[in-house]
């Protein structure tokens, strides 16, 4: 029977294909033979690292692209956008207009108060957690082995190079917010509130030119459609036959540790395996990965709670104090000031000094800890509260009128820059756990899911916003003390609960990050057809 020419043509570029990747594999398949016998190999630089080089070599970061630089310009613009007019909400809320000013300006820092509304410290608490909460609604493998110029063999870890991307980009947005912040606070004291919200938005409109020259020049991947249903109907497979009225026997068939194993491809035959079910093994420990990063974030609305401080309770708090002819809602720009100091510190000087000593500090750990430093903040700020109550003529009422008069009182003999504890802490606790859950939603999220993950990460700031709510009674005096202590407490209570929940995900964070890519659709039977080109050549 003679042979068909299309199926010779194939079977020779496959054979080619096949001997191509032979001459390629050769190399890494010895050095893995020899190091199975107890040979030490040395990897050859663009290959993968041996498991003996993962815990030995050191891990550095790769370097990143300058058209990244240009995205991180657009969110500084952004950034100074949001801060620049957020920063003087309360005191267009809280302050009355002052007397003679038309326009909300103070014009005498020391003695006088910006404001315009004069609807009270609660009021501008509540309207700027709805404000917060309306903001957050809307909607790898390892890279490989280098030898760096000084001889030093390294480990490029993608882990590593995600978290320099968002700590420099984080350093991009504070930037923005520092800039918009303190501009912005001045055009509210010396010429008004309208000033404060129009430059913001002249800001804002330059974005889109940004993006239009970078266009050509951004790494633009064609939309590949919603997994997100898929998703779903996954796991909720994964949940069929696990749910008893026995809640004991509930938990236990849950985590018995075959949730996500049971409902990959390879468990099924063709005639019970669903119809949408059409991706590999791999994406199923994709999905997997995934939900387990956005579970991760369930307990953020306690961490958010203690930052949502800064925007609104701690500025009225400064207002109860001297200013030493400086506003009142400036202070709340030693947190960009902090973070803009402190991220090259840690990025260049303490995050390498770690990994010289073989510490490699994950992010879960990392999460962990910005829980705790933030609940300090607020400790900082509950004493400071204390002293407030204590020092003041008008007692635990510092924002009301002396007794048996229609006099304000006057302010704290204490400076507002006691402040700069809270502001400092809250700043390390955002590298800490704010970062870090960008760079976990990034480096744990399949590629096609990352979206989504990150949406979650950031929603959680919403549900601390409608949290915040039942802390509204408490947003004002005689009661601000229990308002910082409450919410140090539930911060300390959700950094304790989040270790104890997740901390068998940090010992398995080499492993979440080296998970194979998983394929879907029509990339299904390429992947096959590789994996089998793979075990042709090893046979």
């Amino acid at each position: 029977m003679a042979s068909d020419p299309t199926s010779v043509a194939v079977s020779d570029d496959v054979h080619a294909i096949v001997k191509d990747k032979e001459t390629k594999l050769a190399p890494a398949l010895s050095a893995q033979e020899d190091n199975n016998l107890g040979i030490s190999v040395a990897t050859a630089d663009g290959d993968s690292p041996t498991e003996e080089e993962l815990h030995t070599l050191r891990r550095v970061p790769d370097k990143i692209p300058w058209s990244i630089y240009t995205i991180a310009f657009i969110e500084l613009c952004e950034r100074f956008s949001y801060y620049g007019t957020t920063a003087v909400f309360t005191n267009f809320i809280q302050q009355k207009m002052p007397e003679y000013s038309t326009t909300g300006a103070s014009y005498d820092i020391e003695h006088g108060q910006a404001g315009a509304l004069g609807l009270g410290q609660r009021t501008a608490f509540a309207l700027t957690t709805f404000n917060s909460f309306w903001q957050y609604t809307h909607a790898p493998i390892w890279m490989v082995v280098r030898t760096l110029p000084g001889g030093e063999r390294v480990v490029v870890d993608p882990a590593a190079t995600a978290s320099r991307v968002y700590h420099y980009f984080y350093l991009f947005i504070n930037i923005g917010a520092l800039c918009g912040q303190i501009a912005m606070v001045y055009c509210e004291h010396y010429v008004g509130f309208w000033l404060s919200f129009t430059l913001p938005t002249i800001l804002l409109s330059l974005c889109p030119l940004v993006l239009l020259w970078g266009r050509r020049r951004y790494k633009r991947v064609p939309p590949e459609g919603s997994v997100l249903g898929r998703s779903f109907k996954l796991f909720l497979l994964a949940n069929k036959g696990r749910w008893s009225i026995n809640p004991v026997k509930t938990y236990r068939q849950l985590h018995d540790g075959t949730f996500w194993e049971n409902v990959k491809p390879s468990k099924f035959d063709a005639a019970s395996k669903p119809k949408w079910m059409d991706f590999n093994d791999a994406w199923v420990d994709e999905v997997h990965r995934g939900f387990n990063a956005c579970a991760v974030f369930l307990w953020y609305p306690l961490f958010w709670l203690c930052y949502n401080q800064i925007n609104n309770n701690l500025v009225s708090q400064a207002a109860t104090m001297q200013v030493g002819g400086v506003p009142n809602d400036v202070m709340n720009n030693l947190n960009p000031f902090a973070l803009i100091i402190m991220i090259p510190l840690l990025d260049s000087v303490v995050y390498p000094a770690l990994r010289k000593m073989r510490i490699n500090p994950t992010p879960l750990k990392r999460i962990a800890i910005g829980y705790y430093v933030a609940a300090g903040a607020m400790i900082w700020a509950c004493v400071i509260q204390y002293y407030i109550y204590q020092k003041n003529e008008c007692g635990n009422y510092a924002n009301g009128l002396v007794p048996g008069t229609d006099v304000e009182c006057a302010r704290s003999p204490l400076s507002m820059w006691a402040q700069t504890g809270s502001y400092v802490l809250i700043a390390f606790s955002e590298i800490m756990a704010s970062i870090t859950s960008l760079e976990y939603a990034h480096s744990k999220a399949p590629a096609n899911m990352r979206s989504m993950v990150q949406s979650v990460a950031l929603f959680m700031n919403a549900i601390s916003s409608a949290i915040g709510f039942a802390l509204v009674p408490l947003a004002d005096d005689p009661l601000l003390v229990w308002n910082y202590a409450v919410v140090a407490i539930l911060a300390v209570f959700g950094g304790t609960m989040f270790w104890i929940q997740f901390r068998h995900l940090d010992k398995q964070e080499d492993q979440l990050n080296m998970l194979p890519k998983g394929a879907i659709g029509d990339k299904v039977s390429k992947a096959k057809f590789e994996d089998d080109e793979k075990s042709e050549v090893r046979v």
